[in-house]
């Protein structure tokens, strides 16, 4: 078995290569900000810093998806600061504009040959608490357009939880099920409705010219202590680069369940 990456290892994928960087997409309310939290394992909101590494000043609340800030803009956790995200504005306007940015920033920040200054990974948050309209226009558009090159772009598919409602609500109305009859079938029809919504989303970015790597099902990461391990997994499997697959492992020291596996694959 290979060894565990230890401080040093750390130190030198750090050296060469910089923090690990990720750019966040999605809707506003898609749990952006709750999914890094949770991978970072804390509470607090980010300290954000402008591309000349100065501190911004202005105010950041839950609202950060809706684009009160600069997608140059640097989002550090102090708790951990081995990764910086990159936050872009909502998709639910359309606009070419914002489009426009966001696809100048992934091509600028893809390519550079500044290693500390690229980007790694791209989430691309999709909330299922909109099961009704998963994929907007805009969305697609991103996929259709947008081509990351060897930039892995992952599919995370929030809220899954969220799903337990409206199956509550169609066992009612469809089946004619009181509440208490409808509640012991919740869990596994909302499964149900999962998979047939992941499967609807799979094949409708599957048509795109640029499709997700992977996807991700997330659910209750509102919960304080919430597991992240599978999304820091998804990602480290799809880098094509060890010395990346080993920088992500690298942050999370903490995560002895992936620090192994990955060490055992090596």
């Amino acid at each position: 078995m290979a060894d565990i990456v230890d401080p040093v290892e750390v130190k030198k994928h750090f050296d060469r290569i910089g923090r690990f960087r990720i750019l966040v997409l999605g809707r506003s309310n898609a749990g952006k900000t709750t999914l890094l939290q949770r991978v970072c394992n804390t509470t607090e909101l980010p300290e954000i810093f402008n591309a000349e590494g100065e501190k911004v000043k202005y105010l950041i609340t839950n609202s950060i998806q809706r684009g009160y800030h600069n997608i140059e803009d640097e989002l550090i956790f102090r708790s951990n600061p081995g990764f910086i995200f990159h936050d872009s504005r909502g998709f639910e306007t359309g606009s070419v504009k914002e489009l426009n940015l966001m696809k100048d920033f992934v091509a600028e920040r893809a390519g550079t040959l500044k290693l500390e200054k690229r980007i790694h990974a791209i989430w691309f948050c999709i909330s299922l608490a909109d099961y009704e309209r998963p994929i907007l226009a805009a969305e697609e558009k991103f996929f259709n357009q947008c081509n990351t090159g060897n930039v892995p772009v992952i599919a995370v598919l929030t809220k899954a939880d969220t799903l337990k409602l409206p199956a509550l609500n169609q066992l009612m109305r469809e089946e004619g099920l009181t509440m208490r009859e409808a509640k012991p079938r919740v869990v596994e029809f909302a499964a149900e409705m999962l998979r047939k919504l992941r499967a609807r989303i799979e094949s409708q970015l599957s048509g795109c010219k640029y499709p997700p790597k992977a996807y991700l099902t997330m659910a209750s990461m509102n919960q304080e202590g919430a597991d992240c391990v599978s999304v820091l997994k998804c990602t480290t499997d799809a880098l094509d680069d060890v010395e990346l697959q080993k920088l992500v492992i690298s942050t999370q020291q903490a995560n002895m369940v992936l620090n192994i596996e990955y060490s055992v694959k090596q």
